[in-house]
């Protein structure tokens, strides 16, 4: 009886005493690929970060360029070390905050290139990545260097060989590309803690970063330089270095980890204390594992492709290692303005890509992170307090001015009427404030309706009419709401302002002068300074607050469908002189750069859908690839990620402030979201393959809709949509498209 029992006992205790959840065997983090994009055009990092966290631990190759704008790439064969903060897929060339490399007696070869730091060979068969975790052998060193991160902390453990000249490099003096140290600072304050700070130039003009430095075995001794001079503690220079020195056993490992602030070292001394209080690497590396799993886990898809699987996973990670957090525990922040600004009941975030991200990234964020969201639009309003402007494209407390257009007001203005607080007077004040400043030709675009052609070289005066105008519709959709009539009128008017730069003769979008006289000299292909980075044929389609009038000025349906075709099919010819920026073609359209991003969805608009099907298609299966060089472009802060995550799913958001989203052509065989509050939305496709490419029909929860959208309130109270695909278009079915006169949230 005792025995059976006992027995008894150990089977219950299997069946229902454990308290742990469940484990999943098949973690979505295993199909995360963080190389994706560190080969070619992406220049995306392959470090160690957590979701929108502060820090970005990442390998350097320590040699300058564009190809190493992200500090690291894929086909390098050197590492120069591990710093703590890195751009993703941005093009602009900053940060690399706070060097770390290990060293040791087995190799002291140095190399102008990397302008003569420490360095070693590693090899990609030695070295992996994943959500939370990076690791590589230093070859030339025999030292494996593994790296994790918390929110405000890098977590650094070296496994060394026996040495008694091991040595841990810290180097605040090492920059690349455009950035430069201003003034640097160390204090030793035992041995086993170093405090400082580095400032610096380059993107972000004035950009701090202050740092606690704690290491898990005391050192011999250390070596203190002063701009390359031996010096004593504390110092404060624009180039300082110092150099950790140990004698190491066999496997012995040392962790050591640096917990940083924008405003100050106490912030700094917080971060550790409350993020990585002790030095156990593999709970910390577990944690942000968790974390990652977390949120992918708030998009659980099915599919029998795995590559498509992991490209879906590493698209939704790459989507949230933008924008980052710039808060410390103590709710402080290098602010804007040049002062140390505390946040009021919310994180503070920047690297805002602005002109890139709100035309998928923000909107994706209002369906998966409502808080974060929250969160970032008070972040927004922030800047705008310091600077009286909202960001144009802001990172670590600095307004850096790139790109175009005023950008934060569709995310604002999509927040609002998707019913994320904010502080709506404020908020209004602020649009209004960006769209009146008298900088970057807007005081020309109010005067003459147009922005005109200067000699600037990136005067980009039809991009920038375009951008505005669109930014102007959100303005008098949020004064609409608000019951400001005035303004509605006036920026409505505004928003109106593209017909001012469209050349009935030409059919497209043409620069113009001050007296108002189109420029004579025009070839729609050509790249020239009044585009953003693109040409006529791509800036064309910048009116997706207005379809139906940018088809009507065309001359009707039949025609927009004409010059569609074309834009789709008028290849670049072997002479064509194509920018770096012009990638992943598919005529004239380049997926490789963001003004294209809706193009493929317009079909919608002239009851042509299955069109957009196979266009849609064609770029999610030509576009993204599970290898280093699986980006045709720059990621750009999650634009491009986040572009595949919609349109996997089989919607995008061709308007981003309008709260619908056109249906496009679905990859996944099915995918649940799991939404902030608690309910669920689920997308299933029958008969869904590679051939079966064309939506035949659509069910939302259980009617057969006929229209070419969903809307965002459709998504949010949580539902079933389902498509059935087919081999043929559906030519027989004319759904609709939501009109761009109206908000649909």
């Amino acid at each position: 009886m005792k025995q059976f029992g006992l027995i008894y006992i150990i089977l219950f205790g299997l069946l229902f005493g454990c308290s742990e959840p469940e484990i999943k065997l098949d973690k979505l983090t295993n199909y995360v690929n963080p190389f994706i994009g560190t080969d070619g055009p992406g220049n995306t990092y392959p470090g160690a970060t957590v979701p929108f966290g502060m820090v970005q631990l990442s390998p350097d190759i320590g040699i300058p360029g564009w190809d190493r704008i992200a500090g690291y790439y894929y086909q390098d064969s050197i590492i120069s070390g591990f710093s703590h903060m890195h751009l993703t897929g941005t093009g602009a060339g900053d940060l690399y905050d706070i060097l770390v490399m290990p060293t040791n007696s087995k190799f002291s070869k140095r190399i102008k290139e990397n302008n003569f730091k420490p360095f070693s060979s590693f090899s990609h068969d030695k070295e992996t990545a994943s959500p939370g975790y990076y690791s590589v052998d230093l070859l030339d060193y025999g030292i494996k260097a593994e790296l994790t991160a918390t929110e405000r902390t890098g977590i650094h453990k070296y496994t060394f060989p026996k040495d008694d000249k091991t040595e841990i490099h810290i180097d605040l003096g090492y920059a690349l590309n455009w950035d430069s140290p201003t003034e640097t600072y160390f204090n030793v304050v035992d041995n086993t803690t170093i405090e400082g700070y580095r400032k610096s130039t380059g993107w972000a003009k004035d950009q701090r970063v202050y740092f606690v430095i704690k290491v898990s075995k005391p050192f011999n001794s250390y070596q203190l330089f002063k701009n390359d001079s031996i010096t004593t503690s504390p110092v404060t220079a624009k180039n300082t270095k110092i150099i950790l020195e140990y004698a190491t056993t066999e496997g012995e490992q040392i962790i050591l980890k640096t917990g940083i602030s924008s405003a100050n070292i106490e912030g700094a001394h917080k971060s550790i204390a409350i993020e990585a209080s002790d030095f156990n690497f593999d709970l910390i590396k577990n944690k942000a594992e968790e974390k990652w799993e977390n949120e992918l886990s708030k998009i659980e898809i099915s599919t029998t492709d795995t590559t498509k699987k992991h490209i879906f996973y590493t698209m939704l990670y790459q989507s949230m290692l933008a924008p980052t957090l710039l808060s410390d525990h103590n709710f402080n922040y290098k602010g804007a303005n040049d002062n140390i600004v505390k946040a009021n009941g919310f994180n503070r975030y920047d690297t805002f890509s602005l002109w890139d991200t709100y035309r998928a990234a923000h909107p994706l964020y209002t369906i998966l992170h409502l808080e974060r969201t929250s969160d970032m639009i008070n972040s927004l309003l922030a800047h705008y307090k310091e600077t009286s402007l909202l960001p144009v494209w802001s990172m670590q407390g600095n307004e850096t001015n790139m790109m175009i257009g005023y950008h934060a007001v569709p995310v604002i203005v999509d927040a609002y009427f998707k019913g994320i607080g904010l502080d709506t007077d404020l908020a209004f004040e602020a649009c209004i404030a960006s769209a009146t400043d008298n900088s970057r030709q807007i005081n020309e675009y109010m005067e003459l309706g147009y922005v005109p052609v200067d000699e600037h070289h990136e005067n980009w005066s039809v991009s920038k009419t375009l951008e505005y105008a669109y930014d102007d519709w959100c303005i008098a959709q949020f004064a609409k709401a608000l019951g400001k009539t005035e303004a509605y009128n006036q920026f409505l008017k505004r928003s109106e302002n593209w017909r001012n730069v469209y050349d009935s003769q030409s059919t497209f979008m043409r620069p113009k002068l001050k007296n108002g006289a189109f420029v004579k000299e025009f070839i729609p292909k050509e790249y020239t300074p009044y585009f953003c980075e693109s040409n006529a044929w791509q800036y064309f389609w910048s009116v997706q607050h207005n379809v139906e009038g940018l088809t009507a000025i065309i001359g009707g349906k039949e025609l927009l469908e004409k010059k569609l075709d074309t834009m789709f099919s008028l290849n670049p010819l072997p002479e064509d002189k194509l920018p770096i920026f012009s990638t992943g073609m598919i005529g004239q359209y380049a997926h490789g750069n963001e003004p294209s991003h809706h193009v493929a969805y317009l079909y919608n608009y002239i009851e042509k859908p299955w069109k957009t099907q196979e266009l849609v298609r064609e770029i999610l299966e030509t576009q993204y690839k599970n290898e280093p060089n699986g980006h045709c472009g720059n990621e750009d802060c999650g634009q491009m990620s986040s572009w595949y995550v919609f349109s996997a799913l089989g919607f995008y958001p061709v308007n981003p402030a309008q709260g619908v989203y056109a249906f496009g052509s679905p990859i996944v065989d099915a995918a649940t979201l799991n939404l902030e509050n608690g309910k669920k939305f689920t997308v299933e496709t029958i008969n869904n393959s590679s051939e079966n490419k064309y939506i035949q029909t659509i069910e939302l929860n259980g009617e057969v809709i006929e229209r070419n959208y969903i809307k965002h309130s459709e998504i949010i109270n949580g539902g079933t949509l389902i498509f059935t695909m087919g081999n043929l278009p559906n030519k027989n079915v004319k759904n609709t498209m939501a009109s761009s006169s109206e908000i649909y949230n």
